[in-house]
């Protein structure tokens, strides 16, 4: 339990609002209690009290709230007081209850920190919190509250307390060989175990992309020549005018980018300059972007305007894409063209808005795809992956090497588990935390 400074800071947010909630953790907590609400009130409940400065005057009336230790988020002593959400009610109550000793403001992530110190949360519960509160979509919700209720520390546990059992196994064959109670050659059983554990991580690193997705968007990216009518499909999408629309060639020379919501999915589109031979220098320079944007894509529509096609050139190697023919309101019965000579996968007309809807739920579908089934669990920060690849590395020393002693392979072994520790926290991370606690907002 963490003893020292109790903290405090405002949890909701942002002002004005109609109620806010006031956070305060640590050993302070009940004599904070005492003095603002007039006396102590019971765990878990809810009780409406006049606040008051320590001199008497009235700060408020509201609901407080004490969650007593070690049963609460933190582990230790938490009130909540909630109050009317204006400025200077919300300023007043900070300015009164950090004035009293052994009482300050919180730093970002401090309320998290304290719970992972007093074992609430490990470092991937921990993690998962923070993408919660920083949630946009549906589906980010769902994958931060899986992580949170630890399905994903559970497994990196599991594969731990596998690995510390083979070790326990190779080292007791090496130690009491001769004891009649020490099954013969264990060894053909572990390895076989750590084989298989080696197959499952590689499984389930390969899931990192759909994880990035899901955390940061699906990308797209608009290609065509120009006039194909990119920027007019971008700002149907964004529903508003974010690109410039004219009949002059070449008006848009930088990438613009425009989030959506699609289904719970966070789906990224970016508008790029129109692909042609013999720019000018400021549009050859949009034209290489738009390029090396289409190579980190996950879907690229290619737009042609079907009454006049033009070719967009060259495609980058490995990258999705959707053909999508535009302008269909101008053709007025005219055959469509296409210069590829196949069918269209998407026709569009963002006049009178014929196949966007039809064009967007394919890429939502194109999106669920990438992203899998709904509770698959995926790693969800780049450092797991890291961690991971570094297991399977030792693992793999381990399995392969024969030659080397079985004392040097349960070494290995050890060093494998340490990694997968070292995910959860189980072992020392303390040239971490700064890292991961940064991401919270403070009060939380």
């Amino acid at each position: 339990m963490i003893s020292g400074d109790s903290i405090v800071a405002l949890s909701s947010g942002r002002l004005p609002a109609g109620v806010a909630v006031i956070r305060i953790s640590g050993p302070q907590t009940r004599f904070v209690i005492e003095t603002i609400a007039g006396s102590m009130v019971g765990n878990r409940v809810a009780t409406y009290r006049k606040f008051r400065t320590p001199d008497g005057s009235v700060l408020d009336n509201g609901l407080v709230v004490l969650f007593a230790g070690p049963n609460s988020f933190t582990g230790e002593d938490i009130a909540e007081f909630h109050v009317h959400g204006g400025r200077a009610v919300v300023a007043k109550m900070l300015e009164t209850i950090a004035g009293f000793d052994g009482i300050r403001h919180a730093e970002p992530g401090e309320f998290t920190r304290r719970a992972f110190l007093n074992g609430k949360v490990d470092l991937v519960e921990t993690e998962a919190l923070a993408d919660l509160v920083n949630a946009e979509t549906e589906a980010q919700r769902r994958f931060a509250v899986q992580n949170a209720e630890g399905v994903q520390s559970e497994l990196y546990l599991g594969w731990r307390r596998r690995l510390i059992h083979a070790r326990a196994m190779i080292e007791a064959e090496i130690d009491f060989a001769d004891e009649d109670d020490v099954p013969g050659s264990v060894a053909e059983t572990v390895w076989s175990d750590v084989w298989a554990m080696i197959d499952e991580i590689e499984r389930h690193v390969r899931g990192f992309r759909a994880a990035e997705i899901i955390r940061d968007g699906f990308e797209v990216v608009i290609l065509g020549a120009p006039n194909a009518g990119k920027s007019s499909l971008f700002n149907a999408l964004a529903r508003r005018e974010a690109a410039i629309v004219t009949e002059e060639p070449g008006t848009t020379r930088d990438l613009l980018e425009v989030v959506l919501d699609l289904e719970g999915m966070r789906i990224r589109v970016t508008d790029t300059a129109g692909l042609r031979e013999k720019p000018g220098r400021i549009e050859a320079i949009g034209i290489e972007r738009a390029r090396s944007k289409a190579g980190t894509a996950d879907l690229l529509l290619v737009l042609e305007d079907m009454a006049e096609p033009i070719a967009a050139g060259a495609l980058p190697a490995g990258v999705p894409s959707l053909r999508v023919g535009t302008k269909v309101d101008l053709l007025q019965g005219k055959p469509r063209a296409s210069l590829l000579g196949t069918p269209y996968d998407a026709v569009i007309s963002t006049r009178d808005g014929t196949g966007l809807a039809e064009l967007l739920a394919e890429i939502g579908h194109r999106a669920a795809a990438q992203i899998g089934k709904v509770g698959d669990i995926l790693p969800s920060r780049l450092r797991h992956v890291e961690l991971l690849n570094e297991t399977k590395r030792f693992l793999l020393a381990a399995v392969t090497g024969n030659e080397r002693g079985q004392e040097l392979r349960a070494e290995e072994l050890r060093l494998a588990a340490d990694r997968l520790g070292r995910i959860v926290g189980a072992v020392d991370v303390e040239d971490m935390f700064d890292v991961i606690f940064a991401q919270f907002c403070i009060g939380k």
